[in-house]
């Protein structure tokens, strides 16, 4: 193979990468930051938002009904022309009063979401409608001004944030979002690099768990956060509370932001957990492995019809796995681990618990009494998936390049 570069050397082996990886990275990362609103801000972000989100509704009500009918949805550009004719209508005449960037914006990402939704082979779940409170959030890609800890947008103005860190790369888009009762902003920028090389030549297999969060290879462990078990009793006292107020009442209002906020806590420190974990992994070890796991089949699902099988009994289980947050881990590792010049291994999951890692006996008893061999069960698991990694690699299965738009990266020609 000509005109090939290698990764750093893994138990002896050579892996050779398309030329294509020696070339310039573009990564698109973002900064988030709570904003300082007032109450003349919270007025325009809502009525911006409450926009977005009627633009959304009545633009997917019109492509289900085209559906329905048998008909092809409309473009994005005949959804924009749709737009502006909304605006002409004296009774939705509100859409004009905000800027009309975050309304285009809204119109491509329905686009893009029934897009994807009816692609094949691997669709995605059908957009569904907007409710009011629920993830609202709207975007400018143009049009606005960042000066130090202040941002500025048309028809809103400037308002500042709470800047935590210096923001590095040319910004390219806006997104204000609420969670709980705090508005943030999110800017996502382009950051143009040099292919990374890896700091560390260390290899390493995450074993997930629910007693251990993550077990690696080398006997290292993390504990689980379990967040939402902490603040399970003051969530369920909470919501017990807002069932017995009157529904869109004043004080059903002010309870159910007490309920927002006890899972915006839940949310926030597990996705802050995860982040110092994955971070740590990454920055340590050039290849991670991982297993394959689909977290959906793993809990039992189901509908009032349909129940499933052994439901009852293995709800606390699946509560506790839904917990851990696993799909979101690895989704952290790949990305962080392209952007270090690093490499994430899935492998399949089947029988990594059940293989005894020094005669290879595989059984679904008890591995000591099968093969005498004393080990933590998750670290000789962690062992065996690092065994099938150096394998996958050794067979040339890895596709290195199928993350790479899911972590916001792109190869450009040199």
């Amino acid at each position: 193979m000509a005109n090939t570069q290698c990764l750093p050397v893994l138990v002896g082996i050579e892996f050779p990468i398309d030329q294509a990886y020696n070339k310039t990275m573009l990564i698109r990362k973002a900064y988030k930051y709570r904003l300082k609103t007032k109450p003349s801000h919270e007025l325009k972000l809502r009525r911006a938002a409450g926009c977005s989100r009627y633009v959304w509704n009545k633009a997917l009500a019109v492509q289900k009904d085209r559906l329905d009918k048998k008909q092809p949805c409309l473009s994005y550009n005949e959804l924009a022309g749709l737009l502006i004719e909304w605006k002409k209508d004296k009774d939705i005449s509100f859409l004009r009063e905000v800027h009309s960037q975050p309304q285009q914006q809204t119109l491509k990402a329905l686009h893009r979401a029934i897009h994807d939704a009816l692609d094949r082979p691997y669709p995605k779940r059908f957009p569904s409608f907007k409710r009011k409170g629920v993830h609202d959030s709207f975007r400018y890609p143009q049009g606005f001004q960042i000066n130090g800890d202040v941002i500025y947008r048309p028809k809103i103005g400037w308002i500042q944030f709470y800047k935590s860190r210096e923001i590095e790369g040319i910004p390219k888009n806006v997104t204000v979002s609420r969670q709980g009762a705090h508005g943030d902003i999110a800017i996502q920028v382009e950051i143009e690099c040099e292919d990374p090389v890896h700091p560390s030549k260390e290899e390493t297999a995450i074993d997930p768990g629910i007693t251990q969060l993550a077990t690696l290879s080398d006997g290292t462990f993390y504990k689980p956060l379990n967040s939402f078990k902490t603040l399970e009793s003051a969530l369920a006292r909470s919501q017990r509370d807002l069932s017995r107020k009157d529904k869109f009442s004043k004080n059903w209002h002010k309870q159910k932001d007490k309920v927002n906020k006890i899972h915006t806590c839940i949310a926030g420190a597990r996705s802050d957990y995860l982040h110092k974990i994955s971070t740590t992994i990454s920055k340590n070890h050039v290849l991670i492995v991982l297993e394959d796991l689909k977290v959906a089949n793993m809990s039992a699902r189901g509908i009032k019809e349909q129940p499933g099988r052994q439901v009852t009994q293995k709800s606390g289980l699946n509560k506790a796995i839904l917990e851990q947050g696993w799909d979101e881990f690895r989704r952290m590792l790949e990305y962080k681990q392209l952007w270090r010049g690093g490499l994430v291994v899935a492998v399949p999951p089947h029988y990594t618990s059940q293989t005894c890692p020094a005669c290879g006996h595989v059984h679904s008893d008890n591995r000591k009494t099968q093969c005498h061999y004393m080990a933590n069960a998750d670290h000789v698991g962690a062992r065996n998936i690092l065994a099938a990694g150096y394998a996958v690699l050794a067979c040339g299965e890895v596709d290195a390049v199928k993350p790479l738009d899911e972590a916001g990266i792109r190869k450009d020609a040199a």
